[in-house]
């Protein structure tokens, strides 16, 4: 049976969310997407996929100077983004839905979403993602090296990892190349990939 939740129950638990992650304005990531993004232009246009509420990634990104995108699926999520900031423009919808606003970007972060897709959406999201970057443009996406899936310690839900070997093909499959990877202090790992 399809899961019709295309938010995968975070818009259930959005307030649960937003009380503990959700108001870390210096939160696990946010240093590593600050880092990756001094590789970006100056006042470069970024897609925040899985915005949730914008904190702490968007945020991070915004105080950087770039104009940032947001896409999420939890209608709830939304919501607290657009009273964060206003002026930003998001989406709510499921990314593998998305037109992602009909335009390109010189980044695009997927921090804690990959994983929350079926396998197959990840493939084709790697594929959406490539089609709206220029040549250089950057990818940062979070997952497990290992392929792997588990119970979403906030949803319950099944989370799928895909494994280094299996990202870094569908990656360069898209003309993309896999340029790092990293470990954070919450033990995220994360892939960086740049458009060839």
């Amino acid at each position: 049976m399809a899961n019709s939740d295309k938010s995968n129950g975070y818009d259930e638990i959005a307030a649960i969310f937003i009380s503990g992650r959700g108001r870390n304005h210096s939160g696990v990531g946010a240093s590593v997407v600050t880092d990756w993004s001094q590789k970006l232009p100056d006042r470069a246009t970024v897609l925040d996929l899985g915005c949730g509420n914008g904190v702490p990634i968007s945020q991070a990104l915004i105080e950087r100077g770039f104009n940032v995108y947001g896409v999420d699926a939890s209608a709830r999520m939304v919501a607290a983004f657009r009273a964060s900031f206003p002026t930003v423009p998001v989406e709510c919808a499921a990314v593998e839905d998305s037109d992602f606003f009909g335009r390109t970007f010189d980044g695009v972060v997927a921090w804690g979403l990959f994983f929350l897709l079926d396998a197959e959406v990840q493939r084709r999201l790697i594929a959406k993602v490539a089609a709206v970057l220029p040549s250089g443009g950057r990818l940062l996406f979070t997952a497990p090296s290992e392929s792997c899936s588990w119970a979403d310690a906030m949803t319950g839900r099944t989370s799928i990892s895909l494994g280094y070997e299996a990202y870094r093909k569908a990656l360069e499959a898209e003309g993309m190349s896999l340029v790092g990877t990293r470990l954070d202090e919450g033990e995220n790992h994360y892939y960086f990939a740049q458009k060839t």
